[in-house]
């Protein structure tokens, strides 16, 4: 009988796809479950993004570490972005881990296993991560069935003075766009009915392989394949959000009305110090321009607070900017030190307790602002996919301006039952800071 293997995976819908194409190479020699406890082997996807989702990663390998002491686990392993950066450092501190395995070495994963179930293993490539997928890859979705990612590059030149992400991912590369068009015709085919495109900076595809960006002549490539109802952008950069890619949502009903443009600070002289490109003043531009184009937009953003120097006039701009901008969604982290970045380097850190007190402040504007935001769906008709079914008899579903994990639901009364996966009409009757409420609409 094939031996077990169960993937915990952390952190974000990129990491996620990671764990799918593994998974679908897993899958040819040994026998993939979804419980850790019944698993011969454990392998841990990590995440490395900010220092919480360190500790996160760091605390679940030495939670799995205990099904090799009191379970079936023979075989532990860390893959993923904190194995690529610390992979010495975790197999030297923690003795039950087997093996570690870089974010280059994706498709290396049954050769991986098979050392480490002998010895200790770490396979993680000296030069700049390289790999990226591609259809012909095997890959199992852990996504439920109607919606699906699209990883349409991997990488990132951006090199944003606080992130380390170039440096675990490596350079930005496109996948080529035939290659895209191809796997999400398969996935229509299984019956994904939403497809969310992403990278670390999804407006950029398409400029390292062809010269130019893509992005537009992808979504209306995408568009095309029958079945696919809703394309969803996330981490769109707003210094490439050409006029172009407006008119092309503008005229294709079946881009979402929602964009993710992650801004991370509002006021100038932090931008450039965080080396972001472009300007408070040339995001705004574009935020009127998106709602003077599409006035049904949804618009999410993340903000940074606490960044090194940052003074109380440059974290209130950030206040005064999203009061007066009133995004839909918005997130905020207090800033991470991490090390071997530029501004980790800087001795004007703010305390922690500063930063998270901040970002708590910005949180707490931004739940009345969602709440007026929401109020504007109220007694309105939106197309919903239905996603699940709840134990009080309501259903749970998303509008298009709601991605997976992320967003609010809403929430559906029907007197008849409804199918998951399935698109249904709901009228708007209520509505919180997160969330919608509604009733079928007949």
């Amino acid at each position: 009988m094939n031996k077990k293997v169960a993937i915990v995976t952390l952190g974000c819908p990129k990491n996620q796809v990671d764990s799918e194409i593994m998974t679908g190479h897993i899958g040819e020699k040994y026998q993939v479950v979804g419980e850790p406890e019944q698993a011969d082997i454990i392998i841990i996807n990590t995440c490395t993004f900010i220092e919480s989702a360190k500790a996160e990663s760091i605390d679940t390998i030495l939670e799995m570490a205990q099904y090799k002491e009191r379970g079936q686990c023979k075989t532990l392993m860390a893959t993923g972005c904190l194995a690529q950066r610390y992979g010495d450092e975790l197999l030297a501190e923690i003795p039950e881990l087997d093996g570690v395995m870089g974010t280059g070495n994706i498709s290396e994963i049954l050769e991986t296993i098979e050392e480490a179930e002998k010895t200790k293993v770490r396979r993680i490539s000296a030069e700049a991560p390289a790999f990226i997928y591609d259809e012909a890859m095997p890959r199992v979705r852990l996504s439920p069935k109607q919606y699906a990612y699209v990883k349409v590059a991997e990488g990132c030149d951006n090199f944003c003075t606080y992130c380390i992400i170039p440096q675990v991912r490596g350079h930005f590369r496109s996948r080529k766009q035939e290659s895209i068009i191809n796997e999400v015709k398969a996935m229509a085919q299984e019956g994904v009915k939403e497809v969310l495109l992403i990278a670390q900076d999804t407006t950029r595809y398409g400029k390292d392989l062809y010269g130019e960006y893509r992005l537009p002549s992808l979504i209306k490539e995408i568009a095309e394949i029958e079945g696919i109802e809703w394309i969803r952008l996330m981490y769109c950069y707003p210094e490439l959000f050409t006029d172009e890619l407006i008119q092309v949502m503008k005229e294709t009903p079946k881009v979402c009305r929602y964009l993710d443009l992650p801004l991370q600070h509002a006021h100038n002289k932090v931008l450039r110090e965080m080396n972001r490109r472009g300007t408070v003043e040339e995001a705004e531009e574009l935020i009127l321009k998106l709602r003077r184009e599409l006035p049904d937009i949804r618009l999410r953003t993340t903000m940074i607070t606490g960044f090194p120097g940052e003074t109380d006039e440059e974290f209130k701009a950030i206040l005064d900017f999203a009061q007066r901008v009133r995004f839909d969604r918005l997130g905020a982290f207090a800033y991470s030190q991490e090390e071997s970045t530029p501004a980790a380097k800087r001795e004007d850190q703010i305390p922690e307790d500063i930063r998270e007190q901040r970002r708590d402040e910005l949180m707490k504007l931004q739940l009345d602002i969602a709440y007026e935001q929401q109020q504007r769906w109220v007694g309105q008709t939106l197309k919903v996919l239905v996603e699940e079914e709840l134990p009080d008899g309501r259903w749970a579903g998303r509008s298009e301006g709601d991605a997976p994990e992320i967003d609010g639901l809403v929430y559906i009364h029907s007197p008849i039952p409804l199918e998951i996966g399935k698109f249904v009409q709901v009228k708007v009757t209520e509505a919180d800071s997160y969330d919608l409420m509604g009733e079928v609409f007949q």
